[in-house]
């Protein structure tokens, strides 16, 4: 391994993603809440104690956690992504297009379908059917 021969220890496997992190305006708790709880249908989890004094909020989904945390000044993710798993993406894009939510087409990808969507900050979100 290439690792062992430069460093003389081998890697620790990494056995998951944990969540993923987006930045966000700060005071627009409530219009991350709607859109991850009520658009997209995450709940909101509780930050734990010593995290509950920032500002942001965390959502959940199945194994999805998206953590959002305000960052100044802001920049939105437009390349860097949370891709979402769903079982009907036809259901989700009818009902995000219901919501108001912009919804691209995604390019093709072997084994999925799948579509584009921004948060209301401008966050890219990748939400995806495997086939």
């Amino acid at each position: 391994m290439q690792w062992r021969r430069q460093t003389g220890f081998d890697p620790v496997p990494v056995i998951g993603i944990d969540h993923v992190q987006l930045a966000m305006p700060a005071g627009c708790e409530d219009d991350a809440r709607h859109f991850y709880t009520d658009i997209l249908g995450l709940i909101e989890t509780p930050k734990p104690a010593d995290l509950a004094a920032r500002c942001g909020c965390w959502f959940a989904g199945g194994t999805a956690h998206i953590h959002l945390g305000v960052e100044e000044p802001f920049s939105p993710a437009r390349k860097a992504h949370p891709a979402l798993l769903v079982d009907d993406l036809g259901n989700m894009v009818a009902s995000l297009e219901g919501c108001g939510v912009t919804v691209t087409p995604g390019k093709p990808l072997a084994g999925y379908e799948r579509c584009d969507i921004h948060d209301p900050f401008g966050n890219h979100i990748e939400i995806m059917q495997r086939l």
